[in-house]
């Protein structure tokens, strides 16, 4: 199923130019597979810039397995193979000639549980620029700063950057993930369960960072919590046994799902 048979065609040439510009990331049929486990098959979907797309479904639906497929993680599995067509900016990221290493600066991610380094605040943020050959002291400490401003945590660590990542809670820790995704100045962010380890109120630290960071960056999260869906998305996609049911406008896949699947798991009748 395509995003266009999901949403509707466009009415217009000019209507179908304007959204092809604003594509970010396209995938036609992509199937990812672990040896003899299909995990998602058909996925055809439309990321579009600066939006936030949320991806919802019930435990093994294959939400987290497209997410890896953008940037590429899935290919740190072995056995792990990938079908179809993924676009970045009009230009497939999987063949021979590209380099998934910088496809994963472009494509930034963020995992369900905060992995801060053993290392101080700083060097936690500097750790992806230090390996993108950045070593000039000035330019490593603007972008540090720069990134933890936009994770919003600059002036809650500024006067410990050399205290250890471990030190902050789990709310800041996350954050410093974020910042750490951040300092490589990526296009993409992928978000999988980014607060599902947190409590309430550093859920809503990171949701309204969310909010604040798809004005830079195009952002997709992966969630089981539908009411955060619901707060931060602009987009909504069901996924359902490996495929993908239904995307639309969140208000739409929310209050008025086209599908029989997406409504019965929406108002709890399966999950």
């Amino acid at each position: 199923m395509t995003a266009a048979t999901t949403e509707g065609s466009a009415p217009s040439a000019a209507r179908d130019e304007a959204l092809a510009a604003s594509i970010k990331m396209r995938a036609r049929d992509v199937g990812v597979s672990y040896g003899d486990k299909q995990a998602i098959e058909g996925v055809s979907i439309d990321i579009m810039t600066n939006e936030v797309l949320a991806l919802i479904g019930p435990s093994g639906c294959g939400k987290s397995t497209f997410l890896r497929s953008l940037n590429r993680m899935n290919d740190t599995i072995e056995g792990v193979v990938t079908t179809g067509l993924i676009e970045l900016d009009g230009q497939p990221i999987y063949g021979p000639d590209v380099d998934p290493v910088l496809v994963r600066r472009r494509v930034g991610m963020v995992f369900q549980k905060s992995n801060p380094f053993p290392k101080s605040i700083f060097e936690n943020v500097a750790y992806g620029l230090r390996i993108a050959g950045v070593r000039e002291k000035k330019m490593l400490a603007q972008r540090v700063e720069r990134a933890l401003h936009q994770a919003a945590l600059w002036d809650e660590v500024k006067d410990r950057l050399d205290e250890s990542g471990l030190s902050l809670s789990g709310g800041q820790q996350q954050r410093l993930c974020i910042a750490r995704a951040l300092a490589v100045e990526p296009e993409v962010i992928l978000m999988d369960e980014p607060a599902s380890a947190l409590d309430p109120i550093a859920t809503a630290k990171v949701e309204d960072l969310i909010s604040e960071l798809r004005k830079e960056f195009t952002i997709v999260i992966v969630t089981h919590n539908m009411q955060q869906a619901a707060r931060v998305s602009q987009r909504t996609a069901f996924f359902y046994l490996g495929k993908l049911v239904e995307v639309g406008e969140t208000s739409q896949i929310f209050t008025r799902p086209r599908e029989r699947d997406t409504e019965d798991y929406i108002t709890g009748r399966f999950g």
